[in-house]
């Protein structure tokens, strides 16, 4: 049975989001407050989390850029009332996979759980066991990428996207197709998902003073690749 943290203080909201899943089969745990919740995601395993933006004790952030930076990485649904596009933005940045803004459909948040599901449990194909183009090498097994020798950390989906770039290196590549290879949509979900990822994965393999190995194709997508702007 697939376990799901939901940390919310809205006992309503908590509610709706416990018996639908409950009902579909997933086994739920609640939390009420942050500093429970973050212990809880921490220390417990779970496949996927819910999080709420604001919480009592601790706020949602905290949790998760605390979850990432010490190399947890299960995949977070954020749950908002703050609906702006900078709120959706900060939120992705700090490692968030998804984010759903309130009141939502119960049937669209069960949706993109089953999407991060879907993610974490099927990796992409491992037909080379280290990718390498330009001065960037991804070792698909230890799952560590190097630019010149030099090791750079990733969070999971910023993984993801390099992967399936590196995979199809030197061809155009649509956003669409990054929906469908990395977040498993087949449309755009309404959110700026490949734009803070990317903006994040160029800062990291693509740092000042290097030849750019991520080009934009205006209008069209990415190209990866030396000589990228």
């Amino acid at each position: 049975m697939l376990r799901v943290l939901t940390i919310e203080d809205d006992e309503i909201a908590a509610g709706e989001i416990v018996n639908e899943l409950s009902r579909r089969g997933f086994s739920v745990h609640w939390i009420d407050n942050g500093k429970e919740g973050m212990v809880s995601a921490l220390n417990d395993a779970y496949d996927v989390i819910t999080l709420d933006r604001m919480l009592p004790g601790m706020d949602g952030l905290t949790i998760l850029t605390t979850m990432r930076s010490i190399g947890v990485t299960t995949p977070v649904l954020m749950l908002s009332a703050l609906g702006d596009v900078d709120e959706r933005v900060r939120g992705l940045r700090a490692g968030g996979d998804d984010y759903l803004t309130k009141p939502f459909d119960p049937e669209e948040m069960v949706a993109r759980l089953e999407v991060l599901l879907r993610r974490r449990n099927t990796p992409m194909p491992q037909s080379d066991a280290l990718l390498s183009v330009g001065p960037i090498e991804l070792d698909v097994v230890s799952r560590k990428v190097r630019r010149d020798g030099e090791e750079i950390a990733l969070l999971p989906t910023e993984y993801r996207v390099l992967e399936y770039m590196m995979r199809h290196a030197g061809r155009t590549i649509t956003r669409t197709m990054l929906f469908e290879a990395v977040w498993g949509y087949h449309f755009d979900p309404g959110t700026n998902l490949i734009d803070v990822h990317m903006g994040r994965l160029r800062k990291k393999i693509d740092p000042p003073g290097v030849p750019a190995m991520i080009q934009t194709v205006r209008g069209s997508g990415y190209i990866f690749g030396q000589g990228g702007s």
